[in-house]
């Protein structure tokens, strides 16, 4: 059995586009700019340093899954796992918000 040469180094899906869309918006709209207040809050205060780590490294830098990996000295597949937990982390918090 070959081993898998290559890995996926972005997420998709609705989440990922909801959580760049609120960090990524411009708008003066009181709602969408408290909601990316909340959501910057939710990163600082309730994630690990780990987890915040990467969601900085991967929404604001912009970086791949593959280049955090590298530049943490970690697998692809933990990055991944963690940026999950952080995600899913992050819209628990936000659900009592939306």
């Amino acid at each position: 059995m070959s081993r898998r040469k290559s890995y996926s180094d972005t997420f998709t899906g609705t989440a990922d586009e909801g959580i760049r869309a609120i960090i990524e918006q411009k708008s003066d709209d009181d709602g969408r700019s408290r909601l990316k207040n909340i959501l910057l809050k939710v990163i600082n205060n309730e994630l690990t340093p780990r987890q915040k780590q990467i969601i900085v490294l991967y929404y604001f830098q912009k970086k791949d899954i593959v280049a955090i990996s590298r530049e943490l000295d970690v697998t692809p597949q933990a990055v991944s796992a963690a940026m999950s937990r952080a995600r899913l982390r992050m819209f628990r918090i936000l659900q009592y918000y939306i």
